[in-house]
Protein backbone atom coordinates (compact mmCIF):
# COMPACT_ATOMS: atom_id res chain seq x y z
CA UNK A 1 0.00 0.00 0.00
CA UNK A 2 1.12 3.55 -0.74
CA UNK A 3 0.98 6.13 2.08
CA UNK A 4 -1.76 8.75 1.83
CA UNK A 5 0.39 11.51 3.32
CA UNK A 6 3.79 11.84 4.96
CA UNK A 7 5.48 13.98 7.61
CA UNK A 8 9.28 14.06 7.90
CA UNK A 9 11.35 15.52 10.72
CA UNK A 10 14.89 15.97 9.40
CA UNK A 11 17.24 16.60 12.32
CA UNK A 12 20.97 16.57 12.92
CA UNK A 13 21.27 12.83 13.54
CA UNK A 14 18.04 11.16 12.42
CA UNK A 15 15.32 11.35 9.80
CA UNK A 16 12.00 10.58 11.53
CA UNK A 17 8.94 9.82 9.46
CA UNK A 18 5.22 9.58 10.23
CA UNK A 19 2.94 8.36 7.45
CA UNK A 20 -0.73 7.57 7.15
CA UNK A 21 -1.79 4.34 5.49
CA UNK A 22 -5.41 3.12 5.39
CA UNK A 23 -6.32 5.50 8.20
CA UNK A 24 -3.50 4.30 10.47
CA UNK A 25 -0.40 6.30 11.40
CA UNK A 26 2.96 4.51 11.26
CA UNK A 27 6.46 5.61 12.25
CA UNK A 28 9.96 5.01 10.91
CA UNK A 29 13.44 6.36 11.63
CA UNK A 30 16.59 6.52 9.52
CA UNK A 31 20.13 7.60 10.29
CA UNK A 32 21.08 10.89 8.66
CA UNK A 33 23.76 8.83 6.87
CA UNK A 34 20.90 7.13 4.99
CA UNK A 35 19.44 10.43 3.79
CA UNK A 36 20.02 9.93 0.07
CA UNK A 37 19.00 6.28 -0.11
CA UNK A 38 15.89 6.67 2.06
CA UNK A 39 14.65 9.88 0.44
CA UNK A 40 15.25 8.63 -3.11
CA UNK A 41 13.36 5.45 -2.21
CA UNK A 42 10.49 7.52 -0.80
CA UNK A 43 10.44 9.76 -3.85
CA UNK A 44 10.00 6.72 -6.08
CA UNK A 45 7.46 4.82 -3.98
CA UNK A 46 5.28 7.71 -2.82
CA UNK A 47 5.57 10.20 -5.63
CA UNK A 48 1.92 11.32 -5.39
CA UNK A 49 1.64 11.55 -1.60
CA UNK A 50 1.54 15.05 -0.05
CA UNK A 51 4.58 15.66 2.15
CA UNK A 52 5.27 18.10 4.99
CA UNK A 53 8.78 18.70 6.29
CA UNK A 54 10.14 20.04 9.56
CA UNK A 55 13.49 20.16 11.38
CA UNK A 56 16.87 21.70 10.61
CA UNK A 57 17.28 19.97 7.23
CA UNK A 58 13.71 20.54 6.04
CA UNK A 59 14.67 23.19 3.49
CA UNK A 60 17.46 20.98 2.17
CA UNK A 61 15.05 18.07 1.67
CA UNK A 62 12.60 20.37 -0.07
CA UNK A 63 15.27 21.65 -2.48
CA UNK A 64 16.80 18.26 -3.20
CA UNK A 65 13.85 15.85 -3.20
CA UNK A 66 10.38 17.28 -2.56
CA UNK A 67 9.97 20.66 -4.22
CA UNK A 68 6.19 20.65 -3.64
CA UNK A 69 6.43 19.79 0.05
CA UNK A 70 5.35 22.30 2.67
CA UNK A 71 7.65 23.27 5.54
CA UNK A 72 6.28 23.48 9.09
CA UNK A 73 8.23 25.37 11.80
CA UNK A 74 10.00 22.84 14.02
CA UNK A 75 8.64 23.87 17.42
CA UNK A 76 5.10 24.30 16.11
CA UNK A 77 5.28 20.82 14.59
CA UNK A 78 6.54 19.26 17.84
CA UNK A 79 3.73 20.95 19.78
CA UNK A 80 1.05 19.66 17.40
CA UNK A 81 2.44 16.12 17.51
CA UNK A 82 2.88 16.09 21.28
CA UNK A 83 -0.65 17.34 21.94
CA UNK A 84 -2.07 14.63 19.65
CA UNK A 85 -0.05 11.85 21.31
CA UNK A 86 -0.89 13.08 24.80
CA UNK A 87 -4.59 12.88 24.03
CA UNK A 88 -4.06 9.34 22.74
CA UNK A 89 -2.43 8.49 26.09
CA UNK A 90 -5.36 10.00 27.98
CA UNK A 91 -3.43 13.14 28.93
CA UNK A 92 -4.94 16.53 28.23
CA UNK A 93 -3.10 19.72 29.20
CA UNK A 94 -3.54 23.29 28.04
CA UNK A 95 -0.19 24.33 29.49
CA UNK A 96 2.98 22.25 29.69
CA UNK A 97 6.70 22.32 29.04
CA UNK A 98 7.88 20.21 26.12
CA UNK A 99 11.49 19.07 26.37
CA UNK A 100 12.76 17.73 23.06
CA UNK A 101 15.99 15.79 23.62
CA UNK A 102 17.46 15.18 20.20
CA UNK A 103 21.02 15.99 19.13
CA UNK A 104 20.71 18.97 21.46
CA UNK A 105 17.83 19.92 23.75
CA UNK A 106 15.02 22.42 23.17
CA UNK A 107 12.71 23.59 25.96
CA UNK A 108 9.36 24.78 24.65
CA UNK A 109 6.31 26.23 26.40
CA UNK A 110 2.85 25.17 25.27
CA UNK A 111 0.46 27.86 26.45
CA UNK A 112 -3.14 27.23 25.43
CA UNK A 113 -2.09 25.58 22.18
CA UNK A 114 0.54 28.16 21.26
CA UNK A 115 4.09 26.87 21.49
CA UNK A 116 7.31 28.85 21.80
CA UNK A 117 10.91 27.98 22.57
CA UNK A 118 11.92 29.42 25.94
CA UNK A 119 15.31 27.79 26.51
CA UNK A 120 17.61 25.02 25.41
CA UNK A 121 21.05 23.50 25.63
CA UNK A 122 23.74 21.93 23.48
CA UNK A 123 23.66 19.02 25.95
CA UNK A 124 21.70 16.16 24.39
CA UNK A 125 22.03 13.03 22.30
CA UNK A 126 25.00 14.42 20.39
CA UNK A 127 26.78 14.83 23.73
CA UNK A 128 26.02 11.22 24.64
CA UNK A 129 27.38 9.94 21.33
CA UNK A 130 30.41 12.25 21.06
CA UNK A 131 31.65 12.23 24.65
CA UNK A 132 30.55 8.63 25.02
CA UNK A 133 32.85 7.64 22.19
CA UNK A 134 35.76 9.62 23.63
CA UNK A 135 35.27 8.17 27.11
CA UNK A 136 34.50 4.53 26.26
CA UNK A 137 35.50 3.94 22.65
CA UNK A 138 31.93 2.88 21.82
CA UNK A 139 30.16 4.57 18.90
CA UNK A 140 26.90 2.60 18.93
CA UNK A 141 23.94 4.16 20.79
CA UNK A 142 22.56 0.87 22.10
CA UNK A 143 25.99 -0.20 23.40
CA UNK A 144 26.40 3.09 25.26
CA UNK A 145 22.97 2.63 26.82
CA UNK A 146 23.91 -0.92 27.80
CA UNK A 147 27.12 0.28 29.46
CA UNK A 148 25.14 2.90 31.37
CA UNK A 149 22.77 0.26 32.67
CA UNK A 150 25.57 -1.61 34.43
CA UNK A 151 27.75 1.21 35.77
CA UNK A 152 27.80 3.44 38.86
CA UNK A 153 28.08 7.21 38.46
CA UNK A 154 29.39 7.60 42.02
CA UNK A 155 32.60 5.84 40.98
CA UNK A 156 33.37 8.75 38.63
CA UNK A 157 31.40 11.66 40.13
CA UNK A 158 32.33 13.58 43.26
CA UNK A 159 29.25 13.62 45.48
CA UNK A 160 28.19 16.10 48.14
CA UNK A 161 28.81 13.47 50.83
CA UNK A 162 32.37 12.99 49.56
CA UNK A 163 33.13 16.65 50.20
CA UNK A 164 31.62 16.76 53.69
CA UNK A 165 32.92 13.37 54.82
CA UNK A 166 33.32 12.32 57.62
CA UNK A 167 30.63 14.78 58.71
CA UNK A 168 26.99 14.98 57.60
CA UNK A 169 26.21 17.20 54.63
CA UNK A 170 23.60 19.97 54.93
CA UNK A 171 21.81 18.75 51.77
CA UNK A 172 21.23 15.34 50.17
CA UNK A 173 24.66 13.73 50.14
CA UNK A 174 23.88 11.63 47.06
CA UNK A 175 23.67 14.73 44.85
CA UNK A 176 26.50 15.45 42.42
CA UNK A 177 29.07 18.03 43.51
CA UNK A 178 31.19 17.61 40.38
CA UNK A 179 30.55 15.46 37.31
CA UNK A 180 33.61 13.24 36.70
CA UNK A 181 35.23 14.97 39.68
CA UNK A 182 36.42 11.72 41.26
CA UNK A 183 38.47 10.52 38.29
CA UNK A 184 42.18 10.67 39.15
CA UNK A 185 43.53 7.92 36.89
CA UNK A 186 42.47 5.41 34.23
CA UNK A 187 41.04 2.89 36.69
CA UNK A 188 37.39 3.97 36.23
CA UNK A 189 35.49 1.45 34.10
CA UNK A 190 33.78 2.17 30.79
CA UNK A 191 30.48 1.37 32.46
CA UNK A 192 31.05 3.96 35.20
CA UNK A 193 32.13 6.60 32.67
CA UNK A 194 29.01 6.02 30.55
CA UNK A 195 26.79 6.17 33.62
CA UNK A 196 28.43 9.38 34.82
CA UNK A 197 27.94 10.92 31.37
CA UNK A 198 24.25 9.98 31.24
CA UNK A 199 23.82 11.33 34.76
CA UNK A 200 25.41 14.65 33.76
CA UNK A 201 23.10 14.94 30.74
CA UNK A 202 20.02 14.18 32.85
CA UNK A 203 20.98 16.61 35.62
CA UNK A 204 21.67 19.44 33.18
CA UNK A 205 18.42 18.97 31.26
CA UNK A 206 16.31 18.67 34.42
CA UNK A 207 17.85 21.76 36.03
CA UNK A 208 17.15 23.87 32.94
CA UNK A 209 13.66 22.38 32.52
CA UNK A 210 12.56 22.85 36.12
CA UNK A 211 13.89 26.41 36.15
CA UNK A 212 11.71 27.16 33.11
CA UNK A 213 8.77 25.36 34.75
CA UNK A 214 9.06 27.53 37.87
CA UNK A 215 9.38 30.70 35.80
CA UNK A 216 6.25 29.92 33.77
CA UNK A 217 4.31 28.29 36.64
CA UNK A 218 4.08 24.89 34.95
CA UNK A 219 3.67 21.61 36.84
CA UNK A 220 4.06 18.99 34.10
CA UNK A 221 7.23 18.50 32.09
CA UNK A 222 6.86 16.38 28.93
CA UNK A 223 10.05 14.67 27.77
CA UNK A 224 10.25 13.64 24.11
CA UNK A 225 12.97 13.00 21.56
CA UNK A 226 15.08 10.24 20.08
CA UNK A 227 17.63 10.31 22.90
CA UNK A 228 14.99 9.17 25.40
CA UNK A 229 13.68 6.39 23.15
CA UNK A 230 15.14 2.97 24.06
CA UNK A 231 17.22 4.64 26.79
CA UNK A 232 15.83 3.48 30.12
CA UNK A 233 18.81 4.71 32.19
CA UNK A 234 18.34 8.30 30.97
CA UNK A 235 14.57 8.07 31.34
CA UNK A 236 14.88 6.83 34.94
CA UNK A 237 17.23 9.69 35.85
CA UNK A 238 14.97 12.29 34.25
CA UNK A 239 12.08 10.90 36.29
CA UNK A 240 14.09 10.87 39.51
CA UNK A 241 15.50 14.39 39.28
CA UNK A 242 12.31 16.01 37.97
CA UNK A 243 10.27 14.55 40.84
CA UNK A 244 13.02 15.52 43.30
CA UNK A 245 12.61 19.15 42.21
CA UNK A 246 8.85 19.06 42.65
CA UNK A 247 7.64 18.72 39.07
CA UNK A 248 5.81 15.90 37.29
CA UNK A 249 7.78 14.07 34.56
CA UNK A 250 5.68 12.74 31.66
CA UNK A 251 6.75 10.43 28.83
CA UNK A 252 4.49 9.73 25.86
CA UNK A 253 4.43 6.80 23.48
CA UNK A 254 6.11 7.57 20.12
CA UNK A 255 7.39 10.84 21.60
CA UNK A 256 10.49 10.66 19.41
CA UNK A 257 8.24 11.24 16.37
CA UNK A 258 6.35 14.31 17.62
CA UNK A 259 7.89 16.56 14.98
CA UNK A 260 7.20 14.19 12.09
CA UNK A 261 3.67 13.58 13.36
CA UNK A 262 3.00 17.30 13.72
CA UNK A 263 4.14 17.85 10.14
CA UNK A 264 1.85 15.04 8.99
CA UNK A 265 -1.14 16.45 10.89
CA UNK A 266 -0.57 19.89 9.36
CA UNK A 267 -1.48 18.52 5.89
Amino acid sequence: MKPAKIGIDAGGSLLKMAFEEQGQIHYKSYSIDELYSSMNWLKMTAAEAPIALTGGKAEYLQNEFFQNARIVPEFESCGIGASYLMKQDGLSHDNFLLISIGTGTSICLNNGGRISRVSGSGIGGGTLMGLGRLLTGEKDFSKLVSLTGSGKAENADLLIKDIYSPFDSPIDGSLTASNFGKIKDDQVSKEDKATSLTNMIAETIVLLSTQAAVQHQIGDIIYIGSTVQHNEPLKSLLKKYTAMLGKKPVFIQNGAHCGALGALLSL
